[in-house]
């Protein structure tokens, strides 16, 4: 097995450990959110990592374009989800992002069934760096002056682009869904 592969499932090993801190406060007290934090920006970073691996050294292999867009969508999902249980971001916020990210994944297999390969977007990479960092900001909970204010632009941000990526992906891409029956 690949380096490359090798931190994808670090990756996804690394969602239990990142809600057991963010969840609970069993091993780390009052510093779980910044346990949580760092464990979720590792596994961020894993991310930026592998890709730029596989591709440098023509390490791409199938269970790493399988898996590696899967346990992106895991560890985000997983973060927003226990940030609704723990209610500091509404369902509908997290229902939108992860609707979008299942609405992509099945656009890009329509696509690749169809031998097209539908790279990331600008847009796409703008929503995930504004998600990832409303999750950080959202899990911290600072108590500094106006952050209140800062949490709820960011949100505003990541929800917007999470929509302007969506449409830009089905607008540049709506050949894909056509089947070429009339």
């Amino acid at each position: 097995m690949n380096l490359p592969n090798k931190l994808t499932i670090l990756r996804t090993i690394m969602i239990p450990v990142f809600l057991l801190f963010m969840l609970t406060d069993l091993i780390g007290g009052e510093y779980n959110k910044y346990i949580a934090v760092a464990i979720f920006i590792i596994a961020s970073l894993t991310d930026l990592l592998d890709g730029k691996i596989a591709r440098k050294y023509n390490l791409v292999t199938n269970f790493g374009k399988f898996m590696d867009p899967l346990a992106d969508k895991l560890l985000v999902s997983a973060a927003l989800i226990a940030l609704t249980y723990l209610d500091m971001l509404s369902p509908w916020i997290v229902i939108l992002i992860i609707s979008r990210e299942f609405i992509i994944s099945g656009f890009r297999q329509v696509a690749a069934d169809n031998g097209v390969v539908i790279a990331a977007s600008m847009w796409g990479k703008y929503k995930t760096t504004f998600q990832m960092i409303m999750i950080i900001l959202l899990i911290l909970q600072l108590d500094i002056p106006y952050i209140d204010i800062v949490e709820l632009v960011i949100v505003w941000i990541a929800v917007i682009l999470t929509v302007i990526s969506l449409i830009d992906y089905l607008v540049k891409n709506k050949d894909v869904m056509k089947d070429g029956q009339k």
